[in-house]
């Protein structure tokens, strides 16, 4: 046991060395990278939080609605388990009517398990799944609550890669009633700002992420606003910026879609205020959904116990690694 921690010593100290080296006097040098990203990413300014009578302004145009969804699954390997997604939407005006929508998936019904599928369409289904109800969730909170914006819980690219047509389905009725549509990002993985360092220095090698790079970087309420010909989700139909929008030294990302973009910085600072400053990041109103959408592993086991046969709970997803537990 003493050969191995000094193993994993040794390895976490080298680690730990090259991504310093990787990093050394890119983003020491605070200002020089400020003035670099000015000049190729986008402007940086200073937001403000809304004031009142404009929050109450939003509140009387339908509030804004928060999106997010969930998925755990119960069970062992293919097709002996049950995946459970749930999908939220919840309503700043109509705070104790949330709505959620629900799918189950199991390969053990034939008519859902045509094709076998392999481990990676396995994740690639899920990720589709997801996506799907996230989405069926947010238009169905446009009948029921006619919100002024939406706010979706990560980058809106990814509902066009995983559910591309009823996507262009929420986007065509948000702009047929002028409902806002944002993504926020809690964990960017954009290397934007990294790519436009590569190509001014020679000897940058590696991916640079933006992540990391913005890291303590933007001063609180300090907004990027990304410009159209370094944006690589602009071509899919987005505008983007990233904000440090709490005390955190860890910026977000805010995505909008690109028919919507003079609302960008409307929602930059509606974001900005819906977040706590000692917070990580996250609107709260976000941070509420997020919380009530999960299906913790307890939670997915007491419905399978409660709503299944006990023969078919333990005889087809009590996997063998529970049995030892």
């Amino acid at each position: 046991m003493d050969t191995l921690n000094r193993d994993l010593r040794d390895k976490l100290i080298r680690v730990n060395e090259e991504i310093k080296a990787k990093y050394n006097g890119i983003a020491s040098n605070k200002e020089e990278l400020r003035d670099f990203i000015k000049e190729n990413i986008g402007d940086i300014y200073l937001s403000k939080k809304m004031k009142i009578n404009e929050l109450k302004e939003i509140e009387m145009l339908g509030g804004v609605t928060g999106v997010d969804g969930s998925t755990n699954r119960i069970g062992g390997s293919s097709p002996h388990y049950i995946e459970i997604y749930q999908g939220l939407a919840k309503n700043t005006k109509n705070k104790n009517d949330p709505l959620f929508l629900s799918e189950i998936y199991t390969p053990l019904i034939p008519e859902k398990s045509l094709i076998q599928r392999e481990e990676e369409k396995e994740v690639d289904e899920k990720n589709i799944k997801l996506a799907t109800i996230e989405i069926e969730v947010a238009i169905e909170s446009i009948k029921r609550y006619k919100p002024y914006a939406i706010i979706m819980d990560g980058g809106l690219i990814r509902y066009n890669i995983y559910a591309g047509k009823k996507w262009l389905e929420l986007v065509d009725i948000c702009e047929e009633k002028d409902i806002i549509l944002v993504g926020v990002i809690k964990d960017i993985k954009t290397s934007m700002i990294g790519e436009a360092l590569k190509k001014s220095y020679n000897d940058i090698s590696g991916e640079l992420y933006d992540r990391e790079l913005l890291f303590g970087l933007l001063e609180y309420g300090e907004v990027i606003e990304i410009d159209e010909d370094v944006n690589k989700k602009e071509p899919q139909g987005y505008a983007s910026a990233f904000i440090r929008s709490s005390l955190q030294p860890m910026a977000i990302g805010i995505d909008i879609i690109e028919s919507q973009k003079k609302y960008l910085k409307e929602m930059v600072r509606l974001v900005l205020t819906l977040t706590p400053e000692n917070s990580r990041g996250v609107p709260l109103w976000l941070d509420i959904v997020d919380k009530e959408v999960k299906i913790s592993d307890d939670m997915i086991k007491a419905l399978m116990e409660r709503y299944l046969d006990r023969a078919i709970y333990e005889k087809f997803f009590v996997s063998e690694r529970d049995k030892r537990s």
